[in-house]
């Protein structure tokens, strides 16, 4: 389960980006580009993007990571 959120968090990051810069101008060659409203909507994927990496990364402090410090 780790690893698919951990996937999908890197993918909702980078398809934001790419959003994001295209709607502020830098990438080219879209029907993105230079639309404002796809640099908002890049930003929130973004975001939502390194919250779910970071739940998928997050230690819990059960028994089990314990033993292993």
């Amino acid at each position: 389960m780790k690893l698919v959120l951990s996937i999908i968090g890197i993918l909702l990051i980078l398809s934001g980006s790419i959003w994001f810069l295209q709607g502020i101008n830098i990438l080219p060659g879209s029907f993105m580009t230079g639309d404002p409203q796809w640099s908002i909507n890049g930003g929130i994927t973004a975001g939502i993007g390194a919250v779910v990496l970071l739940i998928a990364n997050r230690r819990k402090g059960g028994k089990a990571d314990k033993k292993n410090d």
